[in-house]
């Protein structure tokens, strides 16, 4: 495997981002991989690179690089989430759109990589993005995946349950049955607006899983659970990334 700690040049400044990727047998598909509110940090990197080893390049970017370089949660006390929400709130549609097109522009130009084959997963709060990323580049995102997508339905013009309609891909959608961000109220909504699109899309839900089921470090990560997130996004990716003429 090879690993890069690289800055990519956006519109708004140098991202700091972790790519990684098998070290023979490319070029690879790509799986932009968009981090939850928690940041960037060694979790999600492991997480990377569990995808990276079956065969993917996996870019992984910190999304709050126009405030911070460095940041992630390291406790969850209430002056540490009110900062996390903070750098949470900074981020938008325009934001995602801008990150994205810098990341499709790096991995054009990457040896290691194939984009003509790219795809995209989001956890928590970067579940609308890969919906905004895909919306905003129809011709480039060839599946996404939002695990446990927080705030997909809002009072928002760009509230991801109005924009779903915009999206060509195929979209998978797991859904903790015990989740705050994502009662069944709003998931009805969801899969109704998905429904009314033309997209093939997946939606499951999880029984008995919370929100953060799939990260190894949270009191909620449920084993069963997240193998199975597992085997859905290789599925998904599989058929789409590497099947797909």
């Amino acid at each position: 495997m090879i690993e890069h700690h690289i800055d990519i040049p956006t519109a708004d400044g140098a991202m700091n981002t972790f790519v990684v990727h098998p070290d023979e047998d490319g070029p690879h598909p790509v799986v932009l991989f968009y981090m939850d509110a928690p940041g960037k940090r060694e979790e999600l990197h492991e997480m990377a690179r569990r995808i990276a080893a079956v065969g993917y390049c996996v870019v992984l970017p910190n999304l709050y690089y126009r405030r911070t370089r460095e940041y992630w949660l390291k406790e969850r006390t209430e002056p540490a989430m009110a900062e996390m929400f903070t750098h949470m709130r900074s981020l938008s549609a325009h934001t995602v759109e801008v990150d994205t097109r810098a990341m499709l522009a790096y991995v054009d130009a990457l040896p290691a990589a194939n984009s003509t084959r790219i795809g995209a997963v989001g956890y928590c709060m970067s579940g609308p993005f890969v919906v905004w990323a895909a919306a905003a580049f129809p011709d480039r995102l060839r599946c996404i995946a939002a695990i446990y997508g927080a705030n997909m339905v809002t009072d928002a013009p760009d509230s991801p349950h109005r924009v779903v309609g915009q999206v060509r891909c195929p979209s998978y959608h797991a859904c903790a049955e015990h989740d705050q961000w994502a009662t069944p109220e709003q998931v009805a909504t969801l899969e109704a607006a998905l429904k009314a699109g033309t997209a093939p899309y997946r939606l499951e839900w999880f029984p008995g899983a919370h929100h953060g089921f799939a990260f190894p470090k949270r009191p909620v990560y449920d084993q069963p659970s997240a193998e199975r997130h597992w085997a859905r996004l290789f599925t998904l990716f599989d058929k789409h990334l590497r099947q797909a003429a």
